[in-house]
């Protein structure tokens, strides 16, 4: 165990330090895991030999239900935002606006909704171009603005099973569907505790910005011709939410019988969405590159990186370093349920303001389930208040989330450099407020 706990923590430090290359850090320590299985390099040390993953177990370990949804609905979003209908939505919004703080309130309350639905970067890309186009027009400094985006976009991220790639990850260790995201277990689910987080850290912001009196306008609204990959945005979410009724068990049972391996229903619904509408594209503009334009714009780097954690928590497990870091945060906290729970969302908060949000929330929800397991409680109140701690404790930092990244990356191609207290004055502020109530609200609702 000590072994693998050393690899994973080497691991950690590098995705870290070299995020450029962390799916190929990710990839290269499940090679290793997978590589130690056939070693006896736990007899080395006079210890008993683990198998940390052997090679017939390993096209099980990853979830191939995660990975293509995400893969189908990036693909979408790709054809979406061809159609500039985010651009068309943002630009409604700004006409109503009668100034500058309301136009990013506005924006971020837009980047909030879309993130709901759409992965958090694909929105900041969105709606962050009509931020930018604004802030030229009346001569202001566009970096609140999108700050205020990538902000809103975390935080809402955690509303929906679709919100985010923890969000999934969730639903996949949870057993939820996209439905339990709104009500569970006869209660108000993560999406209207979110809301509730969401509009008071919304004014708080409104209070950061103070109030900027010019008027801004839109000189020529965006021009939308074709609305039919916006209904393939509406498509996804609804199919999913009608797959979400179908029984998991009934399903996997009958594919595994028949075809050997657990259906991926999720998946293959986002992925035949996205297919029409390639098709679609190729056949209406004779576009014989319809399906390279698009798969270019998948995020294969996240995808690698999160297939290779799927193999890396698994062989973590495997060798006892999960189940021992549940012992651990049960032991400092001496069996009391409220502090677990609070050093697991404060705790959560604080790394995911340094550490990639996506690789610790696929190593704590385990923990989270053997913790619940120790302590003899439903582990709801523990997965609810990672996903909410590791979620908006992104927005800490401008280098907490993929989502900040992004936005920063845009305003210095813009010529616009963030300095890091720059983004702290509103992303603590607004962090805080939203995982306090948030916080409050899940022990009260399910503990």
């Amino acid at each position: 165990m000590i072994i693998a706990l050393v690899i994973f923590l080497i691991t950690y430090i590098l995705l870290l330090a070299f995020s450029k290359y962390r799916a190929f850090i990710a990839l290269g320590a499940a090679l290793l895991f997978i590589a130690m299985t056939y070693l006896p390099v736990n007899e080395w040390f006079g210890g008993a030999h683990i198998d940390y993953l052997p090679v017939e177990d390993l096209f099980k370990t990853i979830d191939w239900n995660v990975l293509l949804m995400i893969f189908g609905t990036m693909g979408v979003v790709s054809l979406f935002i061809e159609t500039k209908m985010p651009a068309l939505l943002a630009d409604k919004i700004i006409e109503k606006s009668p100034n500058i703080t309301i136009a990013i309130l506005a924006l971020s309350v837009l980047a909030g909704i879309i993130s709901a639905f759409v992965d958090n970067v694909a929105t900041v890309l969105m709606v962050a171009p009509i931020a930018l186009t604004i802030s030229k027009k009346i001569h202001a400094n566009p970096v609140p603005s999108l700050i205020a985006i990538s902000i809103a976009s975390n935080l809402e991220g955690a509303a929906t099973l679709v919100g985010d790639t923890t969000s999934v990850l969730l639903g996949g260790q949870a057993n939820m569907n996209f439905f339990d995201f709104f009500f569970y277990q006869g209660k108000p689910g993560l999406f209207f505790i979110v809301q509730v987080g969401f509009i008071a850290a919304t004014f708080v912001l409104y209070l950061l910005l103070g109030k900027q009196k010019d008027k801004p306008t839109v000189e020529q609204t965006v021009e939308v011709k074709d609305y039919v990959p916006s209904y393939l945005m509406i498509g996804t979410v609804v199919l999913l939410i009608i797959a979400s009724f179908f029984p998991k068990e009934g399903i996997n049972a009958w594919s595994n019988e028949v075809l050997g391996f657990d259906f991926p229903l999720n998946g293959v619904i986002c992925l035949s969405l996205m297919m029409f509408g390639v098709l679609r594209k190729a056949f209406l503009n004779n576009n014989e590159n319809a399906l390279k334009e698009t798969v270019k714009d998948i995020d294969f780097f996240t995808l690698l990186l999160l297939a290779s954690l799927f193999v890396v928590i698994q062989a973590l497990g495997n060798a006892g370093v999960i189940d021992a870091i549940g012992e651990a945060i049960y032991s400092i906290s001496s069996g009391d349920i409220f502090l677990a729970y609070t050093i697991l969302v404060f705790g959560s908060v604080f790394l995911s303001a340094f550490i990639d949000n996506i690789p610790y929330v696929a190593t704590m929800l385990p923990v989270a389930a053997i913790l619940a397991q120790n302590m003899g409680i439903d582990p709801t109140v523990l997965y609810f208040g990672l996903l909410i701690g590791a979620t908006l404790g992104g927005n800490l930092t401008p280098i907490g989330a993929s989502a900040n990244i992004t936005a920063i990356g845009m305003l210095r191609k813009d010529g616009y450099e963030v300095k890091v207290w720059d983004f702290m004055r509103l992303g603590i502020p607004y962090t805080m407020v939203a995982v306090t109530i948030g916080y409050g609200l899940i022990w009260w609702l399910y503990r």
